[in-house]
């Protein structure tokens, strides 16, 4: 796997090397390549303030653009602004519904739930270790006139740092590649926290002359390695609450596993084509008027492996079968083949599309780790067909979209999905949006078989597909942005305290309702997001915190002769009320039920951002209170401290040749 990624890594930069000096005198106009015309854009300073470095009379920010895999288009966005702050990242996400652990890399606890983009077919589960892994979904695909590149560099936790490198270019008008890498090593600062990842990332997009056929796809790379510590010893914890100053270096603490990491690796290959049948003369971006037929073929093939290491079994796992080293390795592949055929005319109001699956899995152990515990079969294999349809419309001020997907009979990847979304939106003043998700699925497969050395990790279940039913309603405005989600869900599965996978008999009834603003006077500002949640039904085993908000107040103006520097000072608060939440289980990597404590408390960060051309520099002081708590009550799960008072330096950088 490593030999393939140099091999494709040195392809193109070979390729970026022969087409650099083209590329300059290449000029686009925007509504051209892959991209819906009527997606969200970002307006770039860098383009269209003239008081900044122009790249060429014949560019502008619209030219350089990024679109995903259900054609959202957004521009290379080098503006500062709150958003921006928010994302400053690993995830390059706003987190404000996560709750970090206390270095960057390790996992998240979940303050709440969003049930909008669920997946139709189970997985390899370890949920925990999959915040960090880049779904297909996640894959930028660039349309862009002259090289682009984006850096960003931040400061690891207490040594380290992180990386994520953006390059992107055309081989000719109608052929873009990319290639990308994220990557952290950062050690943390209790014992045995340290992360090591990486994602590689390449995609490319091609359409001929008169876009009779397109083609886009990518192959992506991933290893996510975390020691695991376990958390802290009971004599550890008490010693961290009540703020004793031995115990300052916080390495000094005592933590439950001494000799344990676990590894989530991930390969995948995918590409999508298509050929038009039949087309029209005006078939363009720009005219919605055009009547086409074309025959599409999706193709994805993903590998996905959980490995658990442990040098020498411990009783806090529970009984081994062994005393020797601990290497357990589970994997997954999926097949997926769609091919498909879309009627595109003002007759359908839009886009229509027929589609048919096939789906094969392949999941289980090729070694047996407990001779005393070992479930009937160590595989689980099948596939099947499904049978579907999409429509995308667009009827003045209203768009409509609707997705269906059956798969029939008993396999573990049988099931349904039906999904709706209606937006209105007036002109620049509001938008106003209605959804809808149905859902039927298998649990993850590490719900129906796991196997372990530890003896209380060996299980065989047959369990019910999960039923999830959403509802959502949101607005967009000047004003305010609101949004709010009803959810049932039927057999919801989870992991008890006993880290056994169970099956509620009682019906999750979840009600999230979120709204944020932002109020500005002068060159001051107050960003604001509240959240309310409630859990009418079935709380015993979905728990969230009622109440999370996030309040930032911020100054930003332009300094020095000349505005050379826009700086952005500010300081963010943010809460959630206590409540029991799950606890990790790193053998499992998944969190599971805990009745014993709670967690719930403020916390104040410190920031100081600048933006220097096309450079952001960001300066953060996390947890700026903690110093001045006599009892430290704050943990991101039972056993595991949220960070301490640190400070920490990072930028993004963007060029253009």
């Amino acid at each position: 796997m490593k030999r393939s990624l140099l091999i494709s890594i040195l392809f193109f930069l070979l390729g970026a090397l022969g087409t650099v000096n083209a590329q300059r005198k290449l000029t686009k106009k925007p509504g051209q390549l892959g991209g819906d015309p009527d997606g969200l854009s970002v307006r770039d300073s860098t383009f269209s303030n003239e008081t900044r470095i122009k790249l060429s009379g014949k560019t502008k920010y619209t030219d350089y653009r990024i679109f995903f895999l259900q054609k959202d288009t957004v521009y290379v966005d080098t503006t500062l602004n709150i958003k921006k702050e928010y994302a400053f990242n690993f995830l390059r996400k706003d987190n404000f519904e996560l709750l970090a652990f206390h270095n960057q890399g390790q996992t998240f606890n979940t303050l709440g739930y969003d049930f909008s983009n669920i997946s139709s077919f189970p997985d390899i589960g370890r949920s925990a270790k999959q915040f960090f892994y880049i779904e297909k979904e996640d894959i930028k695909y660039y349309q862009v006139p002259t090289p682009t590149t984006e850096i960003l560099y931040r400061t690891g936790m207490l040594q380290g740092q992180v990386l994520d490198a953006n390059f992107a270019l055309n081989f000719s008008k109608r052929f873009n590649v990319s290639i990308a890498y994220r990557g952290i090593r950062s050690l943390g600062q209790y014992r045995r926290s340290l992360a090591s990842q990486g994602n590689f990332r390449s995609s490319f997009h091609y359409e001929t002359k008169e876009r009779q056929y397109t083609i886009k796809g990518h192959i992506a790379s991933q290893d996510l390695l975390n020691y695991e510590n376990g958390g802290l010893t009971q004599a550890s914890l008490d010693a961290f609450i009540s703020d004793d100053p031995n115990f300052s270096e916080r390495g000094r603490l005592d933590v439950n596993l001494s000799n344990t990491e676990n590894v989530f690796e991930g390969e995948r290959y995918y590409f999508e084509h298509d050929f038009k049948l039949i087309s029209s003369k005006k078939d363009t971006l720009e005219s919605a008027n055009f009547s086409n037929l074309k025959v599409g073929h999706t193709f994805n093939i993903e590998n996905k492996l959980f490995q658990f290491n442990e040098s020498v079994p411990t009783s806090f796992l529970g009984t081994a079968s062994t005393t020797t080293a601990l290497n357990e390795t589970v994997k997954n592949k999926t097949f997926n083949n769609q091919i498909y055929l879309e009627f595109n005319s003002k007759y359908v109001l839009g886009r229509f599309r027929v589609k048919s699956n096939y789906t094969s899995y392949n999941y289980g152990y090729d070694t047996i780790y407990n001779v005393n515990n070992t479930p009937a079969q160590l595989k689980l294999k099948g596939s099947a067909i499904g049978l579907g349809a999409d429509w995308k419309a667009k009827i003045k001020n209203f768009s409509l979209t609707a997705d269906a997907l059956v798969t029939p009979g008993n396999s573990r990847v049988g099931g349904s999905h039906l999904s709706g979304e209606a937006r209105y939106k007036k002109d620049s003043l509001f938008s106003v949006k209605a959804s809808l998700l149905i859902n039927s699925k298998s649990p993850n497969f590490n719900f129906l078989l796991q196997h372990s050395t530890y003896d209380d990790y060996n299980w065989e279940n047959n369990f019910q597909d999960i039923n999830t039913q959403d509802i959502g309603f949101a607005i967009e405005s000047k004003w305010i942005n609101a949004s709010a989600n009803f959810t049932n869900i039927e057999n919801y599965a989870y992991f008890d305290e006993n880290n056994t996978p169970q099956q509620s008999a009682e019906n999750i009834t979840y009600l999230k309702v979120k709204a944020s603003n932002e109020f500005k006077y002068k060159k001051f500002a107050l960003n604001n997001t509240v959240m309310y949640q409630n859990v009418s039904s079935g709380s015993s085993v979905f728990r969230v915190p009622d109440l999370v908000t996030r309040n930032t107040l911020y100054y930003t103006d332009y300094w020095f002769k000349g505005k050379p520097m826009q700086v952005q000072i500010g300081a963010t608060f943010k809460y959630f009320s206590k409540f029991k939440a799950n606890a990790y289980n790193p053998l499992l990597a998944e969190f599971t039920l805990q009745n014993t404590t709670e967690i719930g408390y403020p916390t104040i960060d410190l920031f100081f951002n600048a933006q220097v051309r096309r450079t952001r520099i960001y300066f953060k002081i996390d947890n700026m209170t903690s110093n001045f708590r006599k009892t430290k009550d704050y943990f991101s799960a039972p056993n595991y401290p949220y960070r301490d008072f640190v400070i920490r330096f990072g930028l993004v950088w963007n060029w253009f040749i």
